[in-house]
């Protein structure tokens, strides 16, 4: 299977990691998230306007182990498959290693052949390469702006202007 997938490790307890991945607000979006991002069977949704609209549900949450969310509905405005993430998964596994704590994103169900796979790797590596890793480690992610989103949207999805 061709999943979409970023890896870091960071100087940090699996604890600390897990506890930065439940904090979705402070790493994926602080204003554009609605809905409890920790709590096991609560539906949440991440928005920017005009372009990405996600409804999330969290399905499984081993504290220090394993965050898993479900996408279950969604509209990515720039691509002709407006749905593709519904019926995706999002699964953290974090393991400790020697150099510290190891966190794997997978986006199940999201493949190369796949039409936002360009655009979405881009996203998600900032926010899992970065914004993640600087909340795990500092407390505060990098969100990107709106005006960053619609740049790599145009960089990777020539078609929409």
């Amino acid at each position: 299977m061709n999943d979409l997938t970023h890896t870091i490790t960071v100087d940090a307890t699996p604890q600390e990691a897990y506890d930065a991945i439940v904090d979705v607000r402070s790493w994926w979006g602080a204003t554009n998230i609605v809905g409890a991002t920790d709590q096991l069977g609560a539906d949440w949704f991440y928005l920017v306007p005009d372009l990405h609209y996600s409804k999330q549900r969290t399905v499984e949450l081993v504290a220090g182990e394993r965050v898993v969310w479900e996408f279950t509905d969604g509209h990515l405005d720039f691509i002709d498959d407006k749905q593709e993430w519904i019926g995706t998964t999002g699964r953290f596994d974090i393991t400790r290693t020697g150099d510290g704590t190891t966190v794997t994103f997978t986006h199940e169900g999201l493949a190369a052949s796949d039409e936002c796979f360009e655009v979405c790797h881009d996203a998600w590596r900032h926010y899992i390469t970065e914004s993640l890793r600087q909340r795990i480690l500092t407390g505060r992610g990098t969100m990107r702006t709106r005006e960053e989103d619609l740049a790599a949207v145009g960089q990777h999805a020539p078609s929409r202007q």
